[in-house]
């Protein structure tokens, strides 16, 4: 049975059943929020151990005493086991503090201000700074861009990566100086990277000498399956092609151990490294240490991140599935939305009818249930198509995410059938 295929009273009667269980969600009282993939409190305390260390020996295996200043690229073990994860040589890697969005920002504010390596001027100075953002794609990447007058401009995120037809063709405007793109299990429709497109992005002829890849892969070790999707090596591809400069690699453990108490990480070529470390050694006299310290010795080594996340995918991927099975049992049938199924990160991406995003995340509101504003997946919160909403299950507890998907499905079928009666 589909929409299409229904009568006008038929779609009436699905209306006015809708309606009904609508009003019965309002009365429910419910404060849901499936707003952010933030982990939830089982997820946290799979590293409550960090709580108790480094204890009373605070020096790193060179002997330094962590509780000092000094140390600008950060802890060499740790920097070991993210170099293996992330497929980036060691001396390529720094580690910072907890945020890599922080990198992010600095990056950016040392591009408008400095310049990066190999450009002509600082980025302020150009007339216009335009980065490409993949969409749907990370808010607070296009946040970064508003807040410091970068133009966006919109490019599909297919299930490979980014258009790259469109890419090509954009990136002969030497204004385009970067584009965003989370390689592996994207925010928000989980999508991973092909070798190709990452081989392809590369080896781009870009009209700006100083064009750069924001390689954000945040989810490059959260799977939600037994399989370990690989993450491309956009550094050694770039250098291979020509190109050493043009990758920013971030991560951090910000899902992995605390949310807000991890380690950051940015690899890039060793020009950039020293360009980065260069600026930021104005910023800071060095990351927390032994933070970084006690984060070696609670993961021990790549097998030990392994493990931690296998941890985390116990207790993420019923969640998920949960989303999977609410949305094939309410809406599968009737053809008015379209779902991601990811095999790793923290979201699901779910399209409903052109038009009804806005109205569905508005009666979920109404209803109790806090979902991201519609729009905010794509460049200044505009989704041209208004069908987008972004679904974060990993928070709340299950009972309580069955609850908020029953009712948003409650949500979207209300929204569909009010559309078709006009």
């Amino acid at each position: 049975m589909s929409l299409d295929t229904l009568s006008p009273d038929e779609i009436r009667a699905l209306h006015d059943e809708q309606q009904a269980a609508y009003e019965q969600l309002k009365q429910a009282g419910l404060a849901l929020d499936i707003t952010r993939g933030k982990p939830s409190s089982a997820q946290l305390d799979l590293s409550n151990a960090l709580l108790d260390l480094p204890g009373q020996d605070y020096k790193d295996a060179a002997g330094t005493d962590t509780r000092n200043y000094g140390g600008v690229v950060g802890n060499v073990q740790l920097r070991e086991i993210f170099a293996e994860l992330l497929h980036v040589p060691v001396e390529q890697l720094v580690t910072g503090d907890n945020a890599s969005l922080a990198i992010m920002h600095d990056l950016i504010v040392f591009a408008m201000l400095k310049g990066t390596v190999g450009s002509q001027q600082p980025w302020a100075q150009e007339e216009e700074v335009v980065f490409l953002c993949p969409s749907p794609g990370y808010d607070r990447h296009f946040a970064i861009c508003e807040q410091y007058g970068i133009t966006m401009r919109t490019i599909d995120m297919l299930d490979d990566g980014p258009d790259m037809a469109a890419v090509r063709e954009a990136v002969t405007d030497p204004a385009v100086k970067g584009i965003w793109i989370v390689p592996t299990y994207a925010n928000p429709t989980g999508a991973v990277v092909s070798e190709a497109v990452a081989a392809e992005l590369a080896a781009l002829e870009t009209a700006a000498p100083d064009f750069r890849i924001f390689w954000d892969n945040a989810y490059a070790v959260h799977h939600l399956t037994e399989e370990r999707t690989k993450t491309a090596d956009i550094v050694g591809l770039c250098a291979a092609s020509g190109h050493p400069d043009r990758p920013f690699v971030l991560a951090s453990t910000s899902k992995i151990t605390f949310a807000g108490a991890g380690v950051s990480f940015f690899a890039s070529s060793p020009e950039n490294i020293a360009w980065y470390t260069g600026l930021v050694g104005k910023r800071t006299i060095g990351p927390d240490k032994v933070n970084q310290l006690r984060h070696v010795r609670l993961l021990g080594d790549v097998d030990g991140v392994h493990a931690l996340m296998d941890q985390h995918r116990e207790i993420l991927a019923p969640k998920f599935a949960v989303v999977q099975e609410v949305l094939s049992a309410r809406l599968g049938g009737l053809d008015v939305a379209t779902w991601t199924d990811p095999r790793g990160g923290y979201f699901v991406s779910l399209d409903v009818p052109d038009g009804c995003a806005t109205r569905v995340v508005r009666l979920a509101k109404e209803a109790g249930i806090a979902l991201t504003p519609a729009g905010a997946s794509f460049p200044y919160g505009k989704d041209p198509r208004d069908r987008n909403i972004r679904i974060a299950p990993s928070f709340p507890p299950i009972e309580e995410l069955r609850t908020a998907m029953e009712g948003l499905a409650t949500c979207v079928l209300l929204a569909a059938t009010e559309q078709r009666l006009g």
